[in-house]
């Protein structure tokens, strides 16, 4: 039998690959008090991954995980890079190995998705990208001046640009956070809403006041607030402003008009940084004429501005989120019944 060895990076233990018709890989995990977190609760996690790889044999014996089949060297991998993360102080659930099964299958590195640190936030949990769509856009994000991350609900769009802008913040790269949404009526009407014109947009405003209040502490949100160190504010505000120093979010985009899209995007200044997010499956403009449909063909070749795409394999909200991106659009992929009569 002919073999080739390699010994992982992390110093986990050792792999050993075979090719003799019949693939075979092994982890030794050098450490066996790491067992109970990569298996799961009865085996729990142990058996997302069997069922993933369902033509490969999966063997446990004391630390030594050994595979057998077509995927024999991708499961073993598949086991050090979990081993990585568990390392990084991270816990380990059937959500998040799947991901990670998913990121193998496309030959990335899942650890170093998942340990990336973006920010610690007030209550000391550790903001990190969970997927490798959002690596791709918080590094996206990290480089360029302008940033549009398109995607479906759930895929943390709104949540990790809140997070980039308060990391930005506190490391002064910027002097003050501007996040902005258009105040779409979507089957309400706003002027029976009560209160002045901040009070009635003020219910599009809430999600991005969550994110910030889930980063930071209540008290130290609310000082920044009054500071206008934070400004959260309805895009109709930002006509006529140069916004420098800041780091500027636009929310919602596939609600903004083009004539409003460009008129925001012409409000960067010196030393800002600009995210844009938006689902384009879900637009609530009026006449459906939205700024951000057809804005890649539009800004795709210019220099500092980048378009990141974020699909349903990037949902990290409950499974029922995902399963319900998937029911729509297999909804608007089936023909369409005809009208009784017809």
């Amino acid at each position: 039998m002919s073999t080739t060895g390699r010994t992982s990076s992390g110093e986990l233990g050792g792999i050993i690959e075979a090719v003799d018709g019949t693939d075979h890989a092994e982890l030794l995990v050098a450490h066996n008090h790491l067992m109970s977190g990569l298996l799961g609760q009865q085996d729990e996690l142990l058996r997302v991954i069997e069922t993933s790889f369902g033509g490969t044999r999966i063997a446990v014996q004391g630390n030594r995980i050994s595979a057998d089949g077509p995927d024999a060297v991708r499961v073993v991998r598949l086991f050090d890079e979990l081993v990585r993360v568990l390392q990084s102080g991270q816990g380990l659930d059937a959500e998040k190995v799947a991901r990670t099964v998913d990121m193998v299958r496309e030959d990335l590195s899942p650890s170093e998705v998942l340990n990336a640190e973006l920010l610690r936030s007030a209550k000391g949990r550790m903001i990190r990208p969970r997927s490798a769509g959002q690596k791709r856009y918080t590094d996206a994000i990290a480089r360029n001046v302008v940033t549009v991350g398109i995607g479906p609900a759930g895929t943390g769009k709104s949540y990790l640009a809140v997070a980039l802008a308060v990391q930005a913040l506190q490391s002064r790269q910027v002097k003050r956070i501007i996040l902005t949404r258009p105040a779409v009526e979507a089957g309400e009407r706003l002027g029976f809403l009560p209160g002045d014109l901040m009070a009635k947009v003020d219910p599009y405003l809430r999600p991005l006041y969550d994110a910030l209040y889930d980063l930071l502490d209540p008290e130290g949100a609310q000082r920044l607030l009054d500071r206008g160190t934070v400004e959260v504010a309805p895009l109709a505000f930002m006509r006529g402003r140069t916004l420098n120093s800041s780091f500027i979010i636009l929310d919602e985009a596939q609600n903004t008009t083009p004539e409003q899209m460009k008129m925001f995007l012409t409000r960067i200044g010196f030393g800002s940084k600009c995210v844009v997010t938006g689902d384009v499956t879900q637009i609530d403009v009026a006449g459906g004429r939205s700024g951000l449909v057809g804005l890649e063909q539009v800004l795709g070749s210019v220099e500092n501005f980048e378009f990141v795409h974020l699909t349903r394999g990037d949902v990290v909200r409950h499974k029922i989120v995902a399963d319900i991106i998937d029911a729509y659009e297999h909804a608007e992929r089936s023909p369409k019944p005809a009208p009784d009569g017809d």
